[in-house]
């Protein structure tokens, strides 16, 4: 009995030290935690119990069988990170470059499975050179296995991918799937074809980091929606992303304990300029509103003129959709529109409110964004907020124009409760525009156009550039003052926190792609 028992602790111990002290110190070298490292620290100490450790390959093309890792290169199994259950994969870039193989996707698939199953988060910490290329087929029929489970789990439970190192080729779509992904700064990278290759098929000249580095994919593609500093920072930001989202599509997220105090924030009342057309930062506004501190931005450098991102308000968790005048004059775009679709379309999956704040002059015009489909993009954020089920609160600090008005959360396409503050302007647009087109004629053969302009113009914000008549009309439940907002959201989110909806019965409907 001791010699086999002796005989399965060295297996254990080969299997932890993954593919040798030497490459264990070449990736520590790059400022990297090995996968093992990785998941000791995320995992609350002592929770991680492992699965198929001892796993191996089974190829013996191109002399793989002389080259056997126990665990095969990724490491998988489940515990608790802040005592809930979740489960996790890590690959292991010290064992063939963390190349995904037939039995390393399928220790990838069977963790995927239970986590299903028990309805609990699942979080990949991707480090692998792609496809395992002396299986050939049967590796690209891994990555398509896990593709598969990543679609089925999709809506049901939080799926969370950190880059943290190479991820290219087939690897990539697994991610783009999952809910969140966040990169590390300068150690990891994403893209479908390399730099070799771009250079052989277009000519261009480009690094790693050009092409899919976290800097690339956090400012420009949109791909990743949390950037890390380092293996560290990354992990912490798993953690804390976690915190705001329930186990599965069948739970609501835990609330922290909260006592309701005096809630007035005067702060709020001097945020929004009295000049119309002055800029002010949208942040400051959430920051009002929100628990302390608790804002966790998604997407924080993409599509700046639109700002997503989860908070506590009370205790609960609620989903963040704000323009952002700083950037754009908070104008919507394709970017901005995709965005805001994609995080609220999460939020609805997962029984998060929404809390929707409105400062939009409109949709941006130009040849660029129609023709990049600006009306299609639109069209994604109106079809997202109109399906969401969830509780959905808007409130209207300033403008509020055009059709934006109506994508932004309106009374008209489902919202529960709408409130503006007495800043609110809702037009169809701005006053100097609209009394350019009403009073055209009259203008014109004024002895004096500017002033007949000025006179015009003062009368039409006199009569639309405020929140009364579409208060009057019941398209805005209350006019509120800026101070009094948290408390009224917090009373709203109480009084919602049992809703329910019930839609009509069918397969999927057809957002627009």
């Amino acid at each position: 009995m001791d010699s086999k028992i002796k005989t399965l602790q060295e297996k254990i111990d080969q299997a932890k030290l993954g593919g040798g002290e030497k490459r264990i110190a070449k990736q520590h070298e790059k400022k990297k935690l090995t996968a093992r490292e990785r998941v000791e620290y995320i995992m609350d100490e002592g929770s991680f119990e492992e699965i198929g450790i001892l796993v191996t390959h089974r190829t013996t093309d191109f002399g793989m069988q002389k080259e056997i890792y126990y665990g095969d290169g990724v490491i998988t199994g489940y515990g608790t990170i802040d005592g809930r259950l979740v489960y996790i994969f890590a690959q292991d870039f010290t064992v063939f470059g963390g190349a995904l193989s037939e039995t390393h996707a399928e220790k990838i698939c069977k963790v995927m499975d239970m986590a299903v199953k028990m309805g609990a988060p699942i979080i990949g910490l991707n480090d692998s050179g792609g496809a395992r290329i002396q299986e050939g087929v049967r590796s690209l029929g891994g990555y398509a296995d896990i593709f598969h489970r990543n679609v089925s789990a999709s809506g049901v439970i939080p799926q969370i991918s950190a880059i943290m190192g190479p991820c290219a080729g087939g690897a990539v779509y697994s991610p783009a799937m999952t809910d969140f992904t966040l990169m590390v700064e300068d150690t990891s990278y994403m893209f479908v074809t390399g730099p070799n290759v771009v250079k052989t098929v277009t000519n261009e000249e480009v690094t790693s980091e050009e092409l899919g580095g976290a800097s690339t994919h956090s400012t420009k593609s949109g791909v990743a929606h949390v950037t890390s500093g380092n293996d560290i920072e990354c992990l912490e930001d798993v953690k804390r992303l976690l915190s705001y989202l329930p186990q599965s599509n069948t739970e609501v997220t835990k609330k922290l304990s909260y006592t309701l105090q005096d809630e007035v924030r005067e702060v709020l009342a001097s945020i929004v300029p009295d000049n119309p057309n002055k800029p002010y930062d949208m942040h400051e506004v959430i920051g009002g509103i929100i628990d302390q501190d608790s804002f966790y931005e998604i997407h924080k450098d993409y599509a700046e003129n639109i700002i997503v991102g989860f908070a506590r308000l009370g205790g609960r968790s609620v989903g963040i959709v704000a323009n952002q005048p700083m950037f754009l004059a908070g104008v919507l775009d394709v970017n901005s529109s995709k965005k805001a679709a994609r995080f609220t379309r999460f939020c609805d999956c997962f029984n998060i409110p929404l809390l929707v704040l409105v400062d939009v002059p409109g949709f941006l015009p130009g040849t660029d964004q129609e023709w990049n489909g600006i009306i299609v993009h639109g069209a994604k954020l109106l079809y997202a907020l109109s399906e969401a089920t969830v509780p959905k609160v808007t409130v209207i600090t300033r403008k509020a124009y055009g059709g934006a008005y109506d994508v932004m959360n309106s009374k008209h396409i489902g919202a529960d409760l709408n409130f503006a503050w007495p800043t609110a302007e809702i037009a169809v647009m701005g006053a100097k525009g609209a009394s350019e087109i009403i009073f055209r004629k009259e203008i014109q053969a004024s002895d004096d156009p500017e002033a007949k302009l000025a006179e015009k113009e003062a009368e039409y914000a006199d009569k639309f550039a405020n929140p009364y008549r579409a208060a009057q009309r019941g398209f805005i439940d209350e006019v509120i003052l800026p101070q009094n907002t948290r408390r009224k959201l917090l009373k709203a989110f109480s009084m919602l926190e049992d809703k329910k909806i019930d839609r009509p019965k069918r397969k999927h409907g057809n957002i627009p792609l």
